[in-house]
């Protein structure tokens, strides 16, 4: 009986990582792992918009199948991204748009008002980028404070977005460090 017992277990505990690691579905989260996008064949927006680090050709091409029709660059110009990237995605059909947010001192209530309007100007849905998806996370926290969300709902969503280091300058300009 004990055997029966243990092998029903052993089998259950195979589905649940077979289940884990055999995920069919599109990758559906405000930020994605772009490894899983491109091994997957497919993303989903939340909201309209995805948040990711810097994505390669690859990743491009299944946001492009994936029916994504724009791309908002938070990387400054100076920063490599190995590869053109503004031609390959026209290429891809896509429209490229560039937003520079080099440094913490431009996340900023004016800055989250800029890409609020890229958001609302280009279509979608938005893969928005910066290097890791911080940036694009510290954007979108101060992009939910305008929108009414309070400091706590502000920094959630931030942080879905990708929000890690810039934490604290998000912190700083929800407490009055900038002018909404």
């Amino acid at each position: 009986m004990l055997r029966h017992i243990s092998a029903l277990a052993v089998i259950a505990l195979a589905f649940g990582v077979a289940a884990d690691e055999t995920d069919f579905g599109p990758v559906s989260s405000l930020k994605v792992d772009l490894e899983k996008v491109v091994e997957l064949g497919t993303v989903s927006p939340v909201d309209g918009i995805t948040s990711a680090g810097q994505p390669d050709e690859a990743a491009l091409e299944v946001f492009a199948d994936s029916g994504y029709a724009t791309v908002i660059d938070l990387r400054g110009e100076g920063e490599d991204r190995g590869f053109d990237e503004a031609a390959v995605v026209e290429e891809l059909g896509l429209h490229y748009v560039t937003l520079p947010i080099a440094s913490g001192g431009e996340i900023t209530f004016e800055n989250a008002r800029k890409l609020d309007e890229l958001l609302q100007e280009n279509p979608g849905p938005v893969l928005v980028h910066c290097a890791s998806g911080n940036r694009v996370g510290a954007l979108l926290a101060l992009r939910a404070s305008l929108g009414g969300a309070d400091d706590e709902n502000a920094l959630a969503k931030g942080r879905e977005g990708g929000l890690t280091s810039l934490e604290g300058a998000v912190k700083e300009r929800l407490a009055g460090g900038d002018t909404p």
